[in-house]
């Protein structure tokens, strides 16, 4: 990949951007005690989130996808989410200063998801970031959801920049494979909800971080050789 310089940042929202689990992990918990079950333990909710609430729901009542109680019990969570989806997530350490820093070099900055906008639109704007997104593409806004580049392409296009030159951080192989295939250097944010069973490093990102803070230094190497060297 040649180099390009950097004009823009784009995050996955969950286990990226934001630290969601404990809204998820608290409403599965009641969830579990209504229906006379003992508690789920975090760890099993964190490993599902980027699986998405299907996800979270099998591992937390040990079902299948296809169980006949799957279709009431994703209703119930989801309806108790969209009311309570913004009473404990928490921007990851680092991240603020990162958005901060990206506003103050006039870099804009969006979040590509596979959370619908029925939730995403809500809980951006009760973080304080509505305003300041300049582009949040949903899987409802788009004809694929990743790991296809098509949300990448439509973020990129809606701030007017482009690809090879816009950053794509994500804590999920699907991340890294969206943004490898929109033509984008790509970071895995091994702080996320990772799995113990995945290994990152086979992923082909062009960085791994450990920890948000680390986002900001690997940016600014880049801004001041004035490209990526991917």
């Amino acid at each position: 990949m040649s180099k390009q310089p950097i004009t823009s940042v784009l995050f996955d929202l969950d286990g990226t951007l934001l630290d969601t689990v404990e809204d998820f992990l608290s409403i599965i918990l009641r969830m579990a005690a209504e229906r006379g079950l003992p508690p789920v333990p975090a760890d099993v909710v964190r490993a599902q989130v980027s699986n998405g609430s299907v996800g979270m729901l099998c591992a937390a009542f040990d079902i299948s996808a296809d169980d006949p109680l799957m279709a009431a019990l994703r209703d119930d969570f989801l309806q108790r989410y969209e009311r309570d989806l913004a009473v404990h997530t928490r921007p990851f350490d680092g991240i603020e200063p990162l958005l901060d820093w990206l506003d103050e070099r006039g870099l804009p900055w969006g979040v590509v998801t596979n959370k619908l906008s029925r939730f995403s639109i809500p809980l951006m704007d009760a973080m304080g970031y509505g305003q300041r997104c300049q582009s949040l593409i949903c899987p409802d806004q788009v004809s694929f959801s990743k790991p296809h580049p098509e949300p990448l392409l439509k973020a990129c296009a809606a701030m007017g920049v482009k690809p090879q030159s816009s950053v794509f951080i994500g804590d999920h192989l699907r991340d890294i494979q969206a943004g490898i295939a929109a033509g984008m250097p790509t970071i895995a944010a091994l702080y996320g909800y990772i799995p113990t069973s995945e290994n990152p490093a086979s992923w082909h990102a062009s960085h791994l971080v450990n920890h948000a803070t680390e986002l900001r230094p690997w940016l600014q190497q880049g801004l001041d050789q004035e490209s990526l060297d991917v």
